[in-house]
Protein backbone atom coordinates (compact mmCIF):
# COMPACT_ATOMS: atom_id res chain seq x y z
CA UNK A 1 0.00 0.00 0.00
CA UNK A 2 1.17 3.51 -0.66
CA UNK A 3 1.15 6.23 1.95
CA UNK A 4 -1.74 7.81 0.06
CA UNK A 5 -3.81 4.62 0.49
CA UNK A 6 -3.08 4.50 4.22
CA UNK A 7 -4.02 8.16 4.61
CA UNK A 8 -7.27 7.57 2.73
CA UNK A 9 -8.25 4.64 5.01
CA UNK A 10 -7.27 6.58 8.13
CA UNK A 11 -9.36 9.56 7.05
CA UNK A 12 -12.31 7.27 6.38
CA UNK A 13 -12.08 5.66 9.83
CA UNK A 14 -11.66 9.03 11.49
CA UNK A 15 -14.71 10.48 9.78
CA UNK A 16 -17.13 7.58 10.08
CA UNK A 17 -16.12 5.68 13.22
CA UNK A 18 -15.73 8.39 15.83
CA UNK A 19 -16.93 7.46 19.28
CA UNK A 20 -20.53 8.48 19.85
CA UNK A 21 -21.31 8.58 23.61
CA UNK A 22 -24.97 9.39 22.92
CA UNK A 23 -25.28 5.94 21.35
CA UNK A 24 -23.80 3.96 24.24
CA UNK A 25 -27.21 2.91 25.51
CA UNK A 26 -28.10 1.37 22.16
CA UNK A 27 -27.08 -2.23 21.86
CA UNK A 28 -24.14 -2.70 19.52
CA UNK A 29 -24.24 0.88 18.23
CA UNK A 30 -21.19 2.47 19.83
CA UNK A 31 -19.81 3.95 16.62
CA UNK A 32 -21.17 5.80 13.63
CA UNK A 33 -21.61 3.41 10.72
CA UNK A 34 -20.64 4.25 7.17
CA UNK A 35 -23.34 6.63 5.93
CA UNK A 36 -24.34 4.74 2.80
CA UNK A 37 -24.52 1.29 4.39
CA UNK A 38 -26.98 2.43 7.08
CA UNK A 39 -29.67 3.03 4.43
CA UNK A 40 -29.40 -0.56 3.22
CA UNK A 41 -29.83 -2.34 6.54
CA UNK A 42 -33.08 -4.25 6.79
CA UNK A 43 -33.98 -2.87 10.20
CA UNK A 44 -36.72 -0.75 11.71
CA UNK A 45 -34.31 1.15 13.95
CA UNK A 46 -33.67 4.81 13.28
CA UNK A 47 -30.63 5.75 11.21
CA UNK A 48 -27.47 6.40 13.22
CA UNK A 49 -26.56 9.36 11.00
CA UNK A 50 -29.78 10.72 9.49
CA UNK A 51 -29.40 13.03 6.49
CA UNK A 52 -29.42 16.78 6.84
CA UNK A 53 -32.47 18.06 4.95
CA UNK A 54 -31.81 21.71 5.65
CA UNK A 55 -31.91 23.68 2.41
CA UNK A 56 -33.50 20.84 0.46
CA UNK A 57 -35.60 22.50 -2.28
CA UNK A 58 -38.30 19.81 -2.25
CA UNK A 59 -38.87 20.01 1.51
CA UNK A 60 -38.91 23.78 1.40
CA UNK A 61 -41.42 23.65 -1.44
CA UNK A 62 -43.72 21.30 0.52
CA UNK A 63 -43.40 23.38 3.69
CA UNK A 64 -44.49 26.52 1.84
CA UNK A 65 -47.35 24.84 -0.04
CA UNK A 66 -50.66 24.90 1.80
CA UNK A 67 -52.28 22.30 -0.48
CA UNK A 68 -49.42 19.83 -0.78
CA UNK A 69 -48.30 19.85 2.82
CA UNK A 70 -51.07 17.50 3.99
CA UNK A 71 -51.90 15.92 0.63
CA UNK A 72 -52.76 12.19 0.84
CA UNK A 73 -51.34 11.77 -2.67
CA UNK A 74 -47.79 12.33 -1.47
CA UNK A 75 -46.07 9.36 0.13
CA UNK A 76 -44.82 10.37 3.60
CA UNK A 77 -41.10 10.81 4.07
CA UNK A 78 -39.22 9.11 6.90
CA UNK A 79 -35.83 10.85 7.21
CA UNK A 80 -34.84 8.70 10.20
CA UNK A 81 -35.49 5.33 8.52
CA UNK A 82 -33.61 3.09 6.08
CA UNK A 83 -34.71 2.35 2.52
CA UNK A 84 -35.82 -1.14 3.56
CA UNK A 85 -38.26 0.37 6.05
CA UNK A 86 -39.62 2.79 3.43
CA UNK A 87 -39.93 -0.07 0.93
CA UNK A 88 -42.00 -2.15 3.34
CA UNK A 89 -44.22 0.83 4.12
CA UNK A 90 -44.82 1.48 0.42
CA UNK A 91 -45.53 -2.19 -0.31
CA UNK A 92 -48.10 -2.22 2.50
CA UNK A 93 -49.88 0.83 1.08
CA UNK A 94 -49.89 -0.63 -2.45
CA UNK A 95 -51.22 -3.99 -1.22
CA UNK A 96 -53.98 -2.19 0.66
CA UNK A 97 -54.92 -0.20 -2.45
CA UNK A 98 -55.11 -3.33 -4.61
CA UNK A 99 -56.88 -5.62 -2.16
CA UNK A 100 -60.36 -4.09 -2.43
CA UNK A 101 -60.48 -4.04 -6.25
CA UNK A 102 -59.15 -7.58 -6.32
CA UNK A 103 -61.93 -8.75 -3.98
CA UNK A 104 -64.66 -6.93 -5.92
CA UNK A 105 -63.45 -8.04 -9.36
CA UNK A 106 -62.82 -11.58 -8.18
CA UNK A 107 -66.34 -11.98 -6.82
CA UNK A 108 -67.90 -10.55 -10.01
CA UNK A 109 -66.15 -13.00 -12.38
CA UNK A 110 -67.77 -16.33 -13.09
CA UNK A 111 -67.64 -18.96 -15.82
CA UNK A 112 -70.25 -18.36 -18.52
CA UNK A 113 -69.47 -21.25 -20.85
CA UNK A 114 -66.93 -24.06 -21.22
CA UNK A 115 -65.75 -25.30 -24.62
CA UNK A 116 -63.36 -28.17 -25.26
CA UNK A 117 -60.87 -27.00 -27.91
CA UNK A 118 -58.61 -30.06 -28.08
CA UNK A 119 -57.54 -33.17 -26.19
CA UNK A 120 -54.04 -34.41 -25.50
CA UNK A 121 -52.71 -37.76 -24.41
CA UNK A 122 -52.33 -38.13 -20.68
CA UNK A 123 -49.02 -39.92 -21.20
CA UNK A 124 -47.28 -36.89 -22.72
CA UNK A 125 -44.59 -35.41 -20.50
CA UNK A 126 -45.13 -31.83 -21.60
CA UNK A 127 -48.27 -30.21 -22.92
CA UNK A 128 -47.73 -28.87 -26.45
CA UNK A 129 -48.70 -25.30 -27.22
CA UNK A 130 -51.71 -25.66 -29.49
CA UNK A 131 -53.41 -22.34 -28.72
CA UNK A 132 -51.91 -19.29 -30.40
CA UNK A 133 -52.60 -15.65 -31.25
CA UNK A 134 -55.45 -14.85 -28.85
CA UNK A 135 -56.73 -11.36 -29.68
CA UNK A 136 -59.71 -9.78 -27.91
CA UNK A 137 -62.18 -7.29 -29.35
CA UNK A 138 -65.26 -5.68 -27.83
CA UNK A 139 -68.00 -4.45 -30.18
CA UNK A 140 -69.71 -1.86 -27.98
CA UNK A 141 -72.38 -1.14 -30.61
CA UNK A 142 -73.66 -4.72 -30.64
CA UNK A 143 -72.52 -5.62 -27.11
CA UNK A 144 -70.44 -8.53 -28.36
CA UNK A 145 -67.10 -9.94 -27.26
CA UNK A 146 -64.83 -11.53 -29.87
CA UNK A 147 -61.75 -13.72 -29.47
CA UNK A 148 -59.53 -14.51 -32.47
CA UNK A 149 -57.13 -17.43 -32.18
CA UNK A 150 -55.45 -20.16 -34.18
CA UNK A 151 -54.84 -23.80 -33.37
CA UNK A 152 -51.49 -25.31 -34.33
CA UNK A 153 -50.80 -28.81 -35.54
CA UNK A 154 -53.27 -29.73 -38.32
CA UNK A 155 -55.22 -26.48 -38.57
CA UNK A 156 -52.61 -23.80 -39.28
CA UNK A 157 -54.63 -22.61 -42.28
CA UNK A 158 -57.65 -21.81 -40.10
CA UNK A 159 -58.47 -18.89 -37.85
CA UNK A 160 -61.09 -19.38 -35.16
CA UNK A 161 -63.54 -16.69 -34.10
CA UNK A 162 -65.33 -16.99 -30.76
CA UNK A 163 -68.26 -14.65 -30.22
CA UNK A 164 -70.15 -14.07 -26.96
CA UNK A 165 -72.73 -11.53 -25.83
CA UNK A 166 -71.61 -9.21 -23.03
CA UNK A 167 -74.83 -10.18 -21.24
CA UNK A 168 -73.96 -13.73 -20.21
CA UNK A 169 -77.64 -14.68 -20.00
CA UNK A 170 -78.01 -14.15 -23.75
CA UNK A 171 -76.54 -16.28 -26.53
CA UNK A 172 -75.60 -15.48 -30.11
CA UNK A 173 -75.76 -17.62 -33.22
CA UNK A 174 -72.54 -19.27 -34.43
CA UNK A 175 -70.84 -18.78 -31.07
CA UNK A 176 -67.61 -20.21 -32.51
CA UNK A 177 -66.57 -20.82 -36.08
CA UNK A 178 -63.43 -21.39 -38.13
CA UNK A 179 -62.39 -19.66 -41.33
CA UNK A 180 -60.06 -21.68 -43.56
CA UNK A 181 -57.80 -19.78 -45.94
CA UNK A 182 -56.25 -22.73 -47.71
CA UNK A 183 -55.83 -21.93 -51.41
CA UNK A 184 -58.46 -19.22 -51.75
CA UNK A 185 -55.90 -16.91 -53.38
CA UNK A 186 -55.22 -19.22 -56.33
CA UNK A 187 -55.27 -17.39 -59.63
CA UNK A 188 -57.21 -20.07 -61.45
CA UNK A 189 -59.10 -23.26 -60.81
CA UNK A 190 -56.39 -25.13 -62.71
CA UNK A 191 -53.80 -24.62 -59.93
CA UNK A 192 -53.43 -27.59 -57.64
CA UNK A 193 -54.86 -27.25 -54.15
CA UNK A 194 -51.40 -27.71 -52.63
CA UNK A 195 -49.53 -25.24 -54.80
CA UNK A 196 -50.57 -22.05 -53.00
CA UNK A 197 -51.75 -22.93 -49.52
CA UNK A 198 -51.68 -20.21 -46.86
CA UNK A 199 -51.43 -20.22 -43.09
CA UNK A 200 -52.20 -17.37 -40.67
CA UNK A 201 -49.26 -15.51 -39.11
CA UNK A 202 -51.32 -12.92 -37.23
CA UNK A 203 -54.87 -11.62 -36.96
CA UNK A 204 -56.47 -8.57 -35.37
CA UNK A 205 -59.78 -6.78 -35.59
CA UNK A 206 -59.50 -3.69 -37.78
CA UNK A 207 -62.91 -2.40 -36.68
CA UNK A 208 -66.26 -3.84 -35.62
CA UNK A 209 -66.91 -5.19 -39.13
CA UNK A 210 -63.46 -6.16 -40.41
CA UNK A 211 -60.68 -8.58 -39.50
CA UNK A 212 -57.12 -8.01 -40.72
CA UNK A 213 -54.94 -11.09 -41.20
CA UNK A 214 -51.33 -11.66 -42.24
CA UNK A 215 -50.99 -14.82 -44.31
CA UNK A 216 -47.90 -16.82 -45.24
CA UNK A 217 -47.49 -19.20 -48.13
CA UNK A 218 -47.04 -22.65 -46.64
CA UNK A 219 -44.82 -24.25 -49.31
CA UNK A 220 -41.22 -24.86 -48.28
CA UNK A 221 -39.34 -22.63 -50.69
CA UNK A 222 -37.55 -19.32 -50.81
CA UNK A 223 -39.50 -16.16 -51.50
CA UNK A 224 -42.64 -17.21 -49.65
CA UNK A 225 -45.46 -14.80 -50.23
CA UNK A 226 -46.86 -12.67 -47.42
CA UNK A 227 -50.38 -11.38 -47.87
CA UNK A 228 -52.17 -8.69 -45.85
CA UNK A 229 -55.89 -9.36 -46.20
CA UNK A 230 -58.94 -7.66 -44.74
CA UNK A 231 -61.95 -9.89 -44.31
CA UNK A 232 -65.50 -8.66 -43.56
CA UNK A 233 -67.08 -10.44 -40.60
CA UNK A 234 -70.23 -10.91 -42.65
Amino acid sequence: MTQKDITFVADFLTEHFNEAPELYNRKGKYFNVERVGQYLKDEDDDLVSPPNTEGNQWFNFLKDSTHLKESPLLFPYYPEKSLHFVKRQMEGVIDQCLQKPADVIGKSVHQAVCMSLYKISQSEDSTPQLFKLPFLWNDKTSNLHYVLFTMLENSVSKIHILRRHTDTSRSVSNGILAVEFGNFLNNSINESSDSRCYSCLDAHFYDDETVTVVLKESVQQEGKERVLAQLPLS
